[in-house]
Parts: structure tokens; sequence; C-alpha cells
């Protein structure tokens, strides 16, 4: 047998994620390397705010390395599945810091940050682009209700007081955004239009 060894940075990313799984170091190293500025620019992205996000990175490293055998690659792939641990942690890391209103400012930047950012190569994942180009397209005042309930698990009541309007038009905005936004993705043109 030749002392000839496949180069591990040559390894498919279902194979790194499985030595990742095994506790094989070297394996690890390279898969953490190969995704570490993906991760970190997902956790930036949702968090704006440096050390959160390097937080929001090691702990998606350690919830790839505890559920590394639940991974199934008819869902997505590696990285689609990684970046999406990334991003769920970080909206859950937002959401546990805020304890005050959103300001205005704030809530657009976010919008933008689901909308148009580095997040979107790195959730590059079809129906998470097709998502994300669909919300861009609403109206920006459905799109801010949308985020609001979506993300921040605000209540139509809620939405009201921040925003500044009747209860019943909040409930509207969240509603036509759904509407719209399902009608957008089950359209055969998979968003080429929203109304």
């Amino acid at each position: 047998m030749s002392g000839f060894r496949f180069p591990v940075s040559r390894l498919p990313d279902e194979a790194l994620l499985s030595g990742l799984a095994t506790g094989d170091p070297e394996l690890a190293d390279t898969f953490v390397h190969r995704f570490q500025h993906r991760v970190y620019g997902v956790a930036m992205a949702v968090t704006r705010d440096q050390q959160l996000a390097q937080d929001v990175a090691q702990l998606t490293f350690e919830r790839a390395w505890r559920h590394a055998q639940i991974y199934d690659s008819r869902r997505g792939s590696v990285a689609t599945w990684l970046t999406t641990i990334a991003h769920n942690l970080a909206v859950d890391a937002v959401r546990a810091r805020r304890t005050e209103p959103m300001a205005s400012e704030d809530l657009d930047a976010l919008l933008d940050a689901v909308t148009a950012t580095p997040e979107q190569w790195a959730l590059a994942d079809e129906a998470s682009s097709q998502l994300r180009a669909a919300v861009a397209r609403l109206p920006r005042e459905q799109a801010r209700a949308l985020v609001m309930a979506g993300i921040y698990g605000l209540t139509a009541q809620q939405i009201a007081e921040r925003e500044g309007i009747p209860l019943g038009t909040a409930k509207t905005r969240v509603r036509a955004a759904m509407a719209k936004l399902r009608t957008t993705l089950a359209s055969p043109q998979r968003g080429d239009h929203v109304q």
C-alpha cells in the first residue's frame, strides 16, 4: 500500500461533518475552517454585534457537532444546514437581548439584513433566496410587520403599539404580507412578481 492520502481539505462537506460527529480533530478543524467565515457572516448580519456574533458562531459549531448525525442531505447542503442553524441562533440571541422596543431605524436595518446582506450568499438555499426576494418586494410597512411578527414573535397588538398604528392596521399588514408571500412562493414563476 502506498503512502498516498487524500488531502483532508479536499474532502466533501458531508465527510467533514461525519468526521466532526466522530470527534476526529483534524476533520473537525477542517470543517470549522471551511465554514467559519460563512457562519460568522450570518451571525453578524443578524446580530450586528461582534461579540454576540462570535458567541453565536461558537454555539453553531457546538450544535453542529452535537447534531451531526441527524443531518439529512435530502433537505439541503451542509452549508445550508449550518447557516440555518447560525441564523436561528442569531435570531434567538437578538430576541433574548431585546428588552425595550426596537427603534424604527434598527428594524429597517434588520429588514435589510434579512433581505439583502452577506446572508444572501451564506443562505444560498433556493427556498430561502426566494423567500428573501419575496419579502424584499413587499411594501415596506408590510415587510416590517411581517419581520416583527415572524422574527421577533410580536403580537399584532405589540406591532400596533410599536408602529403607532391601529390594531386592525397591524393585523391587516401581517395578513396581507403573508398572503402575498404565499401567492409568490406558490406560483410557477416563483416570485416573478408581487402585487
